[in-house]
């Protein structure tokens, strides 16, 4: 990511001497703090906003399958005389289509899809059609395919249109390429019977851009995927979340059922689908084509430990009262299985059952998982009795495998007093802690890790975000005080191993939940400010925390601090400094730096600064590099180096460790 170079140079003096108005911060360099883990900064994915089909999966058209419960035929629509029958090719999805003569000779049959929110195209882009197809009563048949505008005024509403011959009675897998004569983001895909006096049956209708991410077949959205592999993330939790539990286990999220041949996945409900009537979606499904062998694949390419969370046989406890709507504990195994089986699947050779299973979706290599988390965001005594089989099994069958379990769905409170005692009970590696809260919260918890117990689990913070009373969207300032509160996360590195901050994304025609990290229409994506901000993190993480003191305390925005928040990392021989004015007045500081070795001088070596005076605004698919951080002019000579930070800015000070080649007395 390029930055942009600021405009106003900012002068720094070196000086050992403060005045009156001026803040020091001493920064030990003598020993190195814990290390930062390399999951510290990372994604949390859930198919939330048409996170994934509409989304992140490149699958552009809607109810592939015909399996959506409620009308087999929803997503498209149909001419002439087309039959929806039950007897198909793949077992868990049954459904397919018969087209057949119109009657007619100036009638046609076909079916048309409008994909999600319509389908986006780019002009001399390449689109990859395929279809099961078979022509029932023997010999062949000519379909056409074409790329609809529907609010076309030329002569045409087809702008693109191919041939494809389909013969024979046995189920075929054919495919073809169209390209894209236009740039469109609400076309529609149609398919006529061309051929007179025959019938075709068709399933698993399917249309992917060629230029996916990585170039799968069953690929995700380029600009997409590249928006989280510029992170640089060091762990990737999926598939949730709340759709991990489900609005009834029937409908959980299934792993087994998101692996093997994508046409025989089943569909399934989405948890979300009914959450919220004053923004419903009656069409929100999983087609389970992006499943967790293409949630491993991502982690892979894109550098991160993958984390996936498994039921614990709670359905979501927010929309379920009654005992019965869960599992009682005593019939547990097959959700215990499942976690083991999904290890076997993750890290098994190509002899085992899951293993090779893994073997054939083309991954002969283990993904190497080394974390997996149980249940979501349960509570109660529930919870723990329901982990505590699992955690035994795991702990017996694979004693290598770190257990993330949770702490409930607030971030304080009688549940999650309750819940952390358990998990250290329950001897868990990592407690997901979950906070969605106001500027008031973000700005009172610079200091929420500073005393927490050492020698229990560690913290991860699965799902974050500032939040803003009313209307909850993407600003500046909720970024802001986000960075303002990784300060803390930063200065807690020996308890505080993970972080991901929630949702991940959001469809701008399709969201039912904000703010989230990163918004897309059907053609462009943008990277919010909070995106910014977990960038500047994950870019210069370092590799141990520096101890950083303000007056002896720890700078946390607390009384008298005129609302700094700082943390200080090194990476070898580099230093940054991370401070957040969260203020509306500039704050002269100086960095002191304690401990160096003798004859090491420390040099500044530029700065990273993002700021904004319009607090409650964002980028936009429009303008997505509105808010983006600047390179800025930072030099001077240690020990100590004054500087102002801004109003409402989030600021890095970059800084080299080297020798000096002469006497040292002071800065210069």
């Amino acid at each position: 990511m390029k930055l942009k170079i600021a405009t106003i140079a900012l002068a720094l003096l070196a000086c050992t001497s403060l005045s009156a108005q001026n803040r020091r911060m001493d920064i030990d360099l003598k020993k190195a703090g814990a290390p930062i883990q390399p999951t510290m900064y990372g994604i949390f994915f859930e198919d939330i906003n048409f996170a994934a089909d509409g989304g992140l999966y490149a699958e552009l058209i809607k109810n592939r399958s015909f399996e959506y419960p409620q009308d087999a035929l929803q997503g498209w629509k149909a001419f002439g005389k087309v039959v929806v029958k039950d007897d198909g090719p793949f077992d868990r999805n049954p459904h397919y289509v018969r087209l057949e003569e119109a009657g007619h000779p100036h009638k046609w049959t076909g079916i048309e899809n409008e994909g999600w929110f319509g389908i986006g195209l780019k002009e001399g882009e390449q689109y990859r059609f395929s279809v099961w197809a078979r022509v029932p009563e023997g010999g062949s048949a000519v379909l056409r395919a074409e790329f609809i505008d529907p609010a076309s005024m030329e002569e045409n509403q087809f702008f693109t249109r191919e041939q494809l011959t389909i013969s024979g009675k046995e189920w075929t897998k054919y495919q073809i390429v169209l390209t894209s004569s236009k740039t469109i983001d609400k076309a529609v895909f149609r398919l006529f019977l061309q051929t007179r006096n025959v019938s075709v049956d068709l399933e698993h209708i399917s249309l992917f851009p060629t230029d996916t991410w990585m170039g799968h077949e069953n690929g995700l959205r380029k600009d997409l995927a590249q928006a989280l592999y510029d992170l640089h993330p060091g762990i990737f939790r999926f598939p949730g979340g709340c759709i991990v539990e489900g609005t009834d286990l029937q409908t959980r999220y299934n792993w087994k059922n998101s692996v093997g041949p994508v046409e025989n996945r089943p569909l399934n409900e989405n948890r979300w689908e009914y959450t919220f009537p004053h923004r419903f979606f009656p069409d929100y499904f999983q087609s389970y084509g992006l499943g967790f062998f293409e949630f491993f694949q991502l982690a892979e390419e894109i550098g991160s430990e993958p984390l996936p969370i498994l039921s614990c046989g709670l359905a979501c406890q927010f929309q379920n009262d009654s005992e019965e709507a869960h599992v009682p504990v005593s019939d547990l195994q097959p959700y215990i299985q499942d976690a083991l089986d999904l290890i076997e699947f993750a890290n098994g050779g190509t002899d085992s059952e899951w293993g090779g299973l893994r073997a054939s979706m083309g991954h002969p290599e283990p993904f190497n998982l080394k974390y997996i988390g149980i249940g979501n965001e349960q509570w109660d005594a529930t919870y723990p009795e329901h982990l505590e089989p699992f955690v035994k099994a795991i702990r017996a069958a694979y004693p290598d495998i770190k257990i993330v379990g949770s702490s409930g769905p607030n971030s304080e409170g009688e549940q999650f007093d309750y819940l952390w005692p358990e998990m250290k009970r329950l001897r868990a590696d990592l407690v997901d802690e979950h906070f969605y809260r106001p500027y008031d919260w973000f700005l009172k918890e610079g200091a929420r890790y500073d005393n927490y117990d050492r020698k229990g689990p560690k913290v991860f913070a699965g799902e974050y975000a500032c939040h803003a009373s009313g209307r909850k969207i993407n600003h500046f300032y909720a970024s802001l005080l986000e960075a303002a509160f990784m300060t803390c996360l930063e200065r807690n590195a020996d308890i505080v191993h993970m972080a991901t901050y929630a949702p991940l994304f959001a469809h701008v025609e399709g969201w039912q939940w904000r703010p989230d990290l990163i918004w897309y229409d059907n053609l462009r994506s943008m990277r919010t400010a909070s995106w910014q901000v977990q960038y500047l993190y994950s870019q210069f993480k370092g590799q141990n925390a520096l101890t950083l003191k303000m007056d002896g305390r720890n700078v946390t925005g607390a009384e008298g601090q005129d609302g700094l928040f700082a943390s200080a990392v090194k990476d070898g021989d580099k230093v940054y400094v991370k401070l957040v004015n969260t203020s509306d007045q500039p704050r002269d500081i100086t960095l002191n730096f304690t401990g160096l070795k003798k004859k090491q001088i420390i040099s500044a070596d530029g700065m990273v600064r993002f700021a904004s005076e319009e607090l409650y605004k964002d980028n936009s698919l429009d303008e997505p590099e509105t808010f983006i951080p600047e390179d800025a002019a930072f030099s001077g000579e240690g020990p100590s180096v004054n500087a102002t930070i801004d109003p409402y800015c989030f600021s890095i000070y970059k800084f080299v460790l080297s020798e000096s080649h002469g006497n040292r007395k002071g800065g210069k």
